[in-house]
């Protein structure tokens, strides 16, 4: 079992990483539609940490994200929809490659459905403006995925050696 200590630095860290990329933003056609780098490192965290260390990061790269002034909250609402329905893609159907591929331009989707519905405004121009981000994230969350799990299993052996 994994200790307490350990638990919070990986969330720290994961949340760190979320809260960096998320401050890289792809351009977009409208003002305020920007795609965050950070949705590919999301879904691949979510693939390798689980949802427990995944939500627990993303809520924390929130708080940083309002705190620091670089979200509004209606980012953190965008984004909370979108870690949502990523969490519940994998949790629902596996992680699975094409379930990971897919998981986050589906997230991005249903977010970019609610800010659609909280601005007012059409859907659709939201949707094309996001597709861009859409397919980077597809493209980006399966070697994402492999490179994190790589990480977390070295980090077991190196754990393991210094132990003995």
């Amino acid at each position: 079992m994994q200790s307490r200590v350990s638990w919070v630095t990986e969330v720290g860290l994961l949340a760190a990483f979320i809260t960096i990329t998320g401050m890289f933003k792809l351009p977009s056609l409208f003002p305020g539609t920007e795609f965050q780098l950070s949705a590919p490192l999301a879904v691949a965290i979510c693939a390798v940490f689980g949802f427990s260390k995944y939500i627990t990061a993303g809520l924390l790269s929130s708080a940083v994200g309002l705190i620091l002034g670089t979200q509004t909250v209606l980012n953190v609402f965008v984004a909370l929809v979108f870690r949502l329905t990523v969490g519940i893609i994998l949790l629902a159907l596996g992680r699975s490659w094409p379930v990971v591929m897919l998981a986050g331009p589906i997230g991005s989707a249903v977010a970019r459905l609610a800010l659609g519905g909280i601005v007012g405004k059409a859907v659709i121009p939201l949707l094309v403006a996001a597709v861009p981000g859409l397919v980077f994230t597809a493209v980006l969350a399966c070697p994402l995925t492999a490179l994190l799990k790589r990480i977390k299993e070295q980090r077991k052996v190196i754990g393991h050696a210094m132990q003995r």
